[in-house]
């Protein structure tokens, strides 16, 4: 596209028009003082991200040069993240042709998990790709759409196998028994749960994976929601309330709290 405009005024058509394409992939992340947890997982994830899709390598140096160059132009020491990688030289027609690769970073404020439990919607998807966060996001944010028109206030994702997946932009863990239960089924794994993971073994608390079909959690006595911007407790899937989320809250926050904080 060598011309674009929006609501009348020209927007750059190299940059703009790589958005339309909708090829790409990111991560997000909190700072604090300065400072990032889990900077070695969000690495990790961009660098799968831009071989998978771009045949290429980033330079960690040079991105955190970028980072850090961007928190000090927007003043801000506590501060959300996003970092997405794209080409504004990629042509869907010749997917193959090697291309330079952007990257793209936004400041916004700091964000925080909601203050209170939350009542979330069971719908049939599955994530496409989940080993990749990538840009195809418009099937998380028109179902978390539709849970709220129900009366929710997200949506969790159940699969084709009727086992529960994961949110729309986050991770589930659940309480059973004495154990931290994860779920398993086609997911993506993002980077709190690996720290609360990590945390969890620190502790030396109980843990396990097992698929958690849908009509089992009556079985599961709790359930908290975890992605970069933190944790919070689920009061109910569907019909199926829990009693332990708060309990099981407080046990995730001493895992997470074994992460340190790197600067930038």
């Amino acid at each position: 596209m060598s011309l674009l405009s929006c609501n009348g005024e020209p927007v750059e058509a190299a940059l703009v028009g790589a958005a339309l394409v909708n090829y790409g992939h990111f991560t997000s992340l909190q700072v604090r003082g300065g400072a990032v947890q889990g900077w070695a997982l969000h690495l990790q994830r961009l660098q799968q991200g831009t071989r998978e899709l771009f045949d290429a390598e980033l330079d960690e140096t040079q991105l955190l040069g970028w980072l850090r160059q961007a928190l000090e132009r927007s003043g801000m020491t506590d501060a959300s993240l996003r970092i997405t990688v794209f080409s504004r030289a990629f042509d869907f027609r010749q997917p193959l042709r090697p291309v330079p690769v952007d990257v793209l970073v936004g400041v916004a404020a700091p964000a925080s998990a909601p203050a209170n439990a939350r009542a979330v919607l069971p719908v049939r998807y599955q994530r496409e790709l989940p080993q990749l966060k990538h840009v195809g996001t418009f099937p998380l944010f028109q179902y978390r759409r539709l849970a709220l028109r129900q009366g929710f206030d997200d949506a969790v994702f159940v699969d084709a196998a009727g086992r529960v997946s994961e949110g729309s932009t986050w991770n589930i863990a659940f309480l059973a028994g004495n154990e931290v239960l994860w779920p398993q089924a086609e997911a993506l794994r993002g980077t709190a749960e690996q720290l609360l993971i990590a945390g969890l073994e620190r502790l030396g608390r109980a843990q396990a994976w097992r698929e958690v079909p849908l009509d089992a959690l009556p079985g599961v006595s709790g359930a908290v929601a975890c992605n970069a911007a933190g944790l919070w407790p689920l009061a109910r899937i569907g019909d199926c309330r829990f009693a332990d989320s708060q309990a099981l809250l407080e046990g995730l926050r001493q895992a997470l709290a074994q992460a340190p904080w790197r600067p930038l």
